[in-house]
């Protein structure tokens, strides 16, 4: 079996600032690595170091110490427009450019391939037009890009790193400020990216459920460590909880969930088949009760009828039946 290729690695990397004599180390010294085809998401909480990170792996901030290795050479020992030609990087500010049409933005990413009067040939415009339809903005090549709604100028700032045609990608919070639609077809295109083109994708998120359930690898950063592994290691090792040790938050070890950590209020017997019962579970838990094996506590029985569901509620001399998990949970609110 043909070894992966080792696209990205950091060693003993100290990030952090630098200002007069003054130095400020963020994290301790940071490992890993990233394969060619991997789409890895880097979490944390917010003012750890993320985009410090990131910025740092991308050459535009110095790190303080430690080695950063692309395609086998030290970024130091890159020139500017060669850099450029093996990564390429979407910051999470905004795009505010002003009459610049989709076309001319995603053109820009072709600057590194270009020769000293930056003309572009035939083969530039074939990328160019490829690299916008596969981010599914070809309607959209003669609209200024300040016409264009967050989702869509993601998409062409997306389109304009294809068109560098890098073999490593950067993101900084690609999918912030969109709506949920925008931001799982952002999502779906950084996968097919890296599963159909082999980039190597490294983002960083917020949401949680996309990092799990998407990416091949979590860098995950908090105070006093770096852990990094497939999602599931990271669940099954413990480190998804120490990101919410001290948090109102509760990770779900079980099935991935997050609950708060509200007040337990009793203990409940849950019996049924179906995705009704997953969903009466996960509302129960939601309102502070808590699963039981004990068929001494409150019953409750979720009823398929043809694809009607009903609740049926024991609770000693009590007999209840529901049409709705709301009804349900509203009644029980008030035991």
């Amino acid at each position: 079996m043909e070894a992966k290729k080792e696209i990205l690695s950091f060693e003993s990397l100290l990030i952090g600032y630098i200002s007069g004599k003054t130095t400020k180390i963020l994290l301790p010294p940071l490992n890993a690595r990233a394969y060619q085809g991997e789409l890895i998401a880097m979490i944390g909480q917010n003012g750890i170091g993320k985009s410090t990170l990131l910025r740092t792996l991308t050459g535009l901030q110095v790190a303080i110490d430690g080695t950063i290795i692309i395609n086998g050479k030290s970024i130091k020992n890159y020139s500017r427009i060669d850099f450029a030609q093996h990564i390429g990087y979407i910051s999470t500010e905004p795009v505010r450019v002003s009459n610049m049409k989709v076309y001319d933005l995603v053109a820009l990413g072709r600057f590194p391939h270009t020769n000293w009067l930056g003309k572009l040939t035939g083969t530039d415009h074939a990328i160019i037009m490829d690299a916008i339809e596969k981010v599914g903005m070809q309607q959209f090549i003669n609209n200024y890009v300040t016409e264009l709604s967050d989702g869509e100028r993601q998409r062409v700032m997306i389109a304009r790193v294809l068109a560098q045609d890098t073999d490593l990608l950067v993101m900084d919070e690609p999918t912030a400020f969109l709506d949920i639609k925008s931001k799982y077809e952002i999502v779906h295109l950084l996968h097919d990216l890296s599963k159909k083109r082999g980039k190597t994708i490294v983002f960083s998120t917020h949401d949680l459920n996309i990092a799990l359930s998407e990416s091949d690898k979590i860098w995950l950063i908090l105070k006093e460590s770096f852990e990094e592994g497939a999602p599931e290691d990271l669940i099954i090792g413990g480190a998804l909880d120490e990101l919410f040790k001290d948090s109102l938050v509760r990770f779900n070890q079980a099935d991935g969930s997050f609950t708060f950590r509200n007040e337990l209020k009793g203990n409940f017997n849950l019996k049924g088949e179906g995705i009704g019962i997953l969903w009466t579970e996960k509302a129960l838990n939601r309102a502070g009760y808590s699963i039981s094996d004990n068929i001494e506590k409150l019953q409750i029985e979720v009823v398929n009828l043809n694809s009607r569901y009903r609740w049926l509620v024991d609770k000693g001399e009590i007999r209840k039946e529901f049409n709705s998990v709301y009804d349900l949970v509203s009644w029980l609110s008030v035991q």
